[in-house]
């Protein structure tokens, strides 16, 4: 059974920063893409940042230059290393699985329960 825990999130001032952290069990995570995704009140699920197989990753226009997500393997781990956060970032944070779809688009697969990030002062 795939299980995905989240946690690291809180209260922040704007301008502060976060990491979140999700810890992966259940399946072989080395070989699955991971992806962080988020959803505000009143608003649909966002995409933010994908972290290939490889190493390599791709985030969201509105967190480019202020966010990076990374892995470990050895800890079956992902990480969202948010900086510079804005009060539109407040929203109840995601990790998933993720499959790449022929248009390029990431989908998330599982998801585990979330952590919550408020931005405010």
């Amino acid at each position: 059974e795939v299980q995905l825990v989240e946690s690291g999130g809180g209260l922040v001032q704007p301008g502060g920063s976060l990491r979140l952290s999700c810890a992966a069990s259940g399946f072989t995570f080395a070989t699955d893409h991971m992806s962080w995704v988020r959803q505000a009140p009143g608003k649909g699920q966002e995409w933010v940042a994908t972290v290939l197989t490889d190493g390599s990753y791709t985030l969201a226009e509105s967190v480019k230059g202020r966010f990076t997500i990374s892995r470990d393997n050895a800890k079956n781990t992902v990480y969202l290393q948010m900086n510079s956060l804005k009060s539109e970032d407040t929203a109840l944070y995601y990790c998933a699985t993720t499959i790449r779809l022929y248009d390029g688009h990431w989908l998330p697969v599982n998801k585990g329960q979330g952590t919550q990030v408020t931005v405010s002062s």
